[in-house]
């Protein structure tokens, strides 16, 4: 079973990979581009097969191989994008991407380029060197031909002549061979018989030459030559002199014998290991009948070794040498180790006044190498430092960026550790303070979020204790309205029927706002049913509520109330004013004049308790008016009057009572509708300060 369900799920992944790559090959670029070269291709394959029309089977294959070209470019470079976002995502290589290539890479090629700049030094200077000597072999053999020749022209017996100058000469060139050669040619005018062969010297290097080349002039000549001996080719300085009076040439060779390269070593720490040489071989005449020659490569090591420890470095000169049959100059290499330190010895030339067994080259050298390890370990420093740092910073992003992750999943109690003390910490500390404030935050708004549910409530349940829908009273109709100004508030306006003919109507502002305005309105509005049943006066029930009512409130709360009985069958309303705003009576028109009059009997707030309810009682004053057909009362809070526009001006009594006279005409719930828009449209975008509520009353 779980062999079938694994085979089942390779065969699925296997299927997946198989989609993948047919749609990479049909809906993309490259791959469209790569299916199509390899079509081109295979089509320009099969017509050149079959022999075909060549040339457009051949543009066919170069227009596959662009469109396969084309196609790897675009491959380089997304897999080139792919890779950089992968590796380079984290700032952590970035910033150590980015401080090797501008610290360590930039000061490696410098040293690099001074390493191989010295050394490249080191090796020309040697090479010259190397060549210097030579040369100076060379004129050693020219100047020991020039200063024996002359001598021979007086000499009694040449050879013990020749073998006086050899034995002389060898103290410097232990090798050095003279030959006195006979010669047809006359380089000088008086010359007189050929001289007999004459020969000094060891010339176990070659063989002792016979004749003088027609190349050589009678100026002399002086070069190096190049000869074939036992393990390879070997070379030697030759000079041809001729001699004033003989019909004869004096050679002298010095040969790059054992001697010689020590002396190289000793003097330069120059150690010679092997020449190649060029020969140049005459391979006859082509169709022109010009000569044709080529050359031919012969190696020669010398192989000398100078104690088991050899000099680190190998290099080569490049020196010309002469070929002794045909006079023709070739190249000839030189393969030779070297010392930096002999060749800095050498090159620092004879010592100045010694310091402590040290010269001034090796003090500078010193120095140069002190530089360069200081060099080294500040480089070394800086790129731990630099390492070190972009680590702390890298760090500290991470940190911030897995905090934010845990952030956005809404983990608010995650801490980043602070590990530093410079701008970073200060920013991880930032992070938490902020996270903190905002898990806080979060906690005061789900508080909050649950307290406006509750006020929610609360304000659905004062509504409901105000008058709910139209009240049904024949002879009168009445609309009231409130409107607090947060979400529950201090108004409160009633319909209490009394009996089949008297109505009470009440409304109330209780001091303050909020939920201590709202609980005291609760309060009073079942105070005021209770005693609206027992007492038929309006000054009579104001009088009893006040005395229950002072007891509860506290010292800084008071109640404006305006309670008003209407007696339909005496035609009558009675009230009373509590300090409440003004009742604003507009009479009907069977009353003559409609001039609206603003009524404000006396009376005192409730809840005062600077005494037993005697000033109260002193004062409050109940006032009794006639009812007329169309006689409009309207009954109001100071939130209508006080209403302020957004440059701070209010509403005012005067705008209120001048729309009830306007629109006395219509009904109470039109009228009711006119002022609260005329207020509304007043404010405008005006917080609203204050509880809103207007009781109309129209008698029909």
């Amino acid at each position: 079973m779980i062999e079938g369900t694994l085979s089942s799920t390779d065969q699925m992944e296997s299927h997946s990979r198989l989609d993948a790559a047919r749609a990479w090959l049909t809906r993309t670029l490259a791959g469209r581009l790569l299916v199509a070269g390899v079509a081109l291709k295979l089509v320009a394959w099969v017509g050149t097969y079959t022999g075909w029309q060549a040339s457009a089977f051949d543009a066919l294959d170069t227009l596959g191989g662009l469109a396969i070209l084309v196609s790897a470019i675009v491959i380089g470079y997304r897999v080139y994008a792919i890779a950089r976002h992968r590796l380079l995502w984290r700032v952590r290589r970035k910033l150590i991407l980015s401080y090797i290539f501008i610290g360590v890479v930039p000061v490696t090629l410098v040293a690099i380029f001074f390493a191989l700049g010295g050394l490249l030094f080191f090796f020309n200077v040697s090479a010259f060197m190397l060549r210097n000597h030579v040369t100076s072999v060379v004129d050693g053999a020219q100047f020991l031909a020039q200063a024996a020749a002359p001598a021979l022209e007086t000499a009694g017996q040449l050879t013990p002549a020749l073998t006086t100058r050899q034995a002389a000469a060898s103290v410097r060139y232990p090798l050095i061979s003279y030959a006195l050669v006979p010669t047809d040619r006359s380089c000088s005018g008086d010359a007189g018989d050929a001289a007999p062969m004459a020969v000094a010297g060891p010339w176990s290097h070659m063989e002792v030459p016979r004749t003088i080349p027609s190349w050589v002039p009678c100026t002399g000549f002086a070069s190096l030559i190049a000869y074939q001996a036992e393990g390879g080719t070997r070379i030697a300085a030759r000079a041809v002199a001729w001699p004033p009076g003989l019909r004869s040439a004096l050679v002298v060779d010095i040969p790059f014998g054992d001697a010689l390269v020590r002396e190289f070593h000793d003097e330069m720490g120059i150690t010679i290991e092997g020449y190649t040489a060029v020969e140049i071989v005459d391979t006859g005449s082509d169709s022109t009948s010009r000569p044709r020659s080529q050359g031919r490569m012969l190696p020669g090591p010398v192989n000398i070794r100078f104690g088991d420890e050899q000099e680190p470095l190998g290099w080569v000169a490049f020196l010309d040498y002469t070929d002794w049959k045909t006079g023709e100059v070739s190249g000839l290499t030189v393969g030779f180790r070297m010392g930096l330190a002999a060749v800095y010895r050498y090159l620092s030339g004879p010592s100045f006044e010694r310091l402590d067994n040290f010269n001034l080259g090796q003090i500078l050298l010193l120095l140069l190498g002190i530089v360069g390890g200081l060099f080294l370990i500040i480089q070394g420093v800086a790129l731990v430092m630099g390492l070190t740092l972009a680590r702390s910073i890298t760090g500290s992003v991470h940190e911030l960026f897995a905090g934010t992750e845990r952030v956005q999943r809404g983990d608010f109690s995650h801490k980043i550790a602070i590990r530093s003390r410079d701008q970073l910490g200060d920013l991880a500390g930032s992070f938490n303070s902020m996270t903190a404030s905002i898990e806080g935050l979060l906690r005061e708004k789900a508080e909050k979020e649950r307290l406006e549910q509750e006020l929610l409530i609360a304000r659905n349940i004062q509504m409901s204790l105000l008058p709910q829908g139209q009240l049904q009273i024949p002879g009168m109709s009445l609309s009231g309205h409130c409107e607090p100004a947060r979400e529950v508030g201090g108004d409160y306006y009633d319909f209490l029927p009394l009996d089949d003919d008297r109505l009470g109507i009440l409304i109330a502002d209780v001091s303050g706002k909020g939920t201590s305005a709202a609980l005291y309105m609760a309060e009073l509005k079942g105070l005021v049913l209770s005693l609206s049943l027992q007492h038929v006066s309006p000054r009579r029930m104001l009088i009893e509520a006040n005395r229950i009512i002072s007891k509860h409130l506290d010292s800084r709360s008071f109640i404006t109330m305006t309670y008003a009985v209407v007696d339909l069958r005496s035609r009558t309303m009675t009230c009373a004013r509590a300090g409440h705003c003004p009742l604003v009576y507009v009479p009907g028109p069977d009353a003559g004049s409609r001039t609206p009059q603003v009524l404000t009997p006396e009376g005192m707030v409730l809840g005062l308790q600077f005494d037993l309810g005697d000033t109260f009682d002193r004062l409050l004053e109940e006032v009794t008016l006639p009812l007329g057909r169309g006689d409009l009362f309207m009954l109001y809070t100071d939130g209508i009057s006080e209403a302020m526009n957004p440059e701070g001006d209010c509403f005012g009594d005067q705008r209120l009572v001048e729309l009830a006279q306007r629109h006395a005409d219509l009904t109470s719930d039109d009228l009711q509708a006119r002022i609260l828009s005329e207020v509304h449209t007043f404010a405008g975008d005006a917080a609203q300060h204050d509880d809103m509520t207007m009781v109309l009353l129209k008698i029909n």
